[in-house]
């Protein structure tokens, strides 16, 4: 099996390819420096000549607050790039894995978002993401769209160590009324894995960390495995003003195909070394 991945630098890239060379994968990995995914002829180009099977589409503008300021250039990677990815995959024949985000839904449901309900985002990166969602349905034939959420992983700038490096605060207040699912990328990695090897019907997925928390709890519970005595207080979405508006919840139903949140979270800062 030949995988293209786009974004493959990236932290979510820099965990899927070698854990896709481990199930035996030829990996392409291509990133902005040998592959732009908003020039159309190239992007179709480089997919024709390397003739992949599958194209895991993991690039992608995924700063939430700054991209309410660069929306054009937002739409420009995520909406706009992702057609072109999805027309290209088409075009050769390939299955395309679309990663996409919580951020489509607002966050005013009470239980955890299935893969039926209405998406309605409420901020620029969510709009953009879903704008690719759709590129990749009207485009593919052959596609997985896997809505993942709040990322963490060895190899970017995440939540968690974003924490340990605020350990010593006098005070550090988290908010505490947005609810979501942790993710660290290798579960994530691991579990697109498993999609494609049971052949499941094409179509849209929930892949998150099993069980819910606030940032609050995220925080909460990175401190308590570091042993970090940290100050840590919550407080709410409106004493934490940010540019981009967040979903209160976003807890999606995932059928437990990833691991309880805590239980990654672990292994994540086992392997911190």
């Amino acid at each position: 099996m030949k995988v293209l991945v786009t974004g493959a630098s990236g932290m979510l890239g820099q965990d899927l390819c070698p854990i896709l060379e481990n199930i035996g994968a030829f990996v392409v990995p291509t990133n902005r420096s040998n592959l732009d995914i908003t020039k159309k002829n190239d992007v179709n180009n480089f997919v024709k000549q390397i003739h992949p099977d599958v194209i895991m589409h993991c690039a992608a503008y995924t700063n939430v607050d700054k991209a309410e300021k660069e929306s054009e250039l937002v739409f420009k990677i995520n909406a706009q790039g992702s057609e072109n990815v999805a027309l290209a995959a088409s075009e050769n024949n390939a299955l395309l894995v679309y990663i996409s985000t919580d951020y489509v839904f607002d966050g005013t449901k009470k239980t955890p978002y299935t893969i039926k309900d209405a998406t309605n985002p409420i901020n620029v990166y969510g709009a953009s993401k879903l704008a690719g969602e759709q590129s990749v349905k009207k485009n593919c034939k052959k596609f997985y769209i896997v809505r993942t959420s709040w990322l963490y992983g060895h190899n970017g700038k995440n939540f968690v160590e974003t924490m340990i490096s605020l350990a010593n605060k006098p005070e550090l207040k988290v908010v505490n009324d947005q609810i979501g699912c942790p993710t660290w990328t290798v579960e994530l990695s691991r579990a697109i894995v498993k999609l494609l090897a049971a052949q499941k019907p094409y179509g849209v997925y929930h892949i998150c960390g099993s069980g819910y928390a606030s940032w609050y709890d995220f925080a909460k519970e990175i401190f308590s495995l570091m042993n970090l005595p940290a100050n840590l207080q919550p407080c709410l979405t409106e004493d934490f003003v940010r540019d981009a508006k967040r979903p209160q919840y976003s807890v999606m139903e995932n059928d437990s195909i990833c691991p309880d949140w805590k239980s990654s979270l672990k292994e994540y800062i086992n392997l911190r070394g």
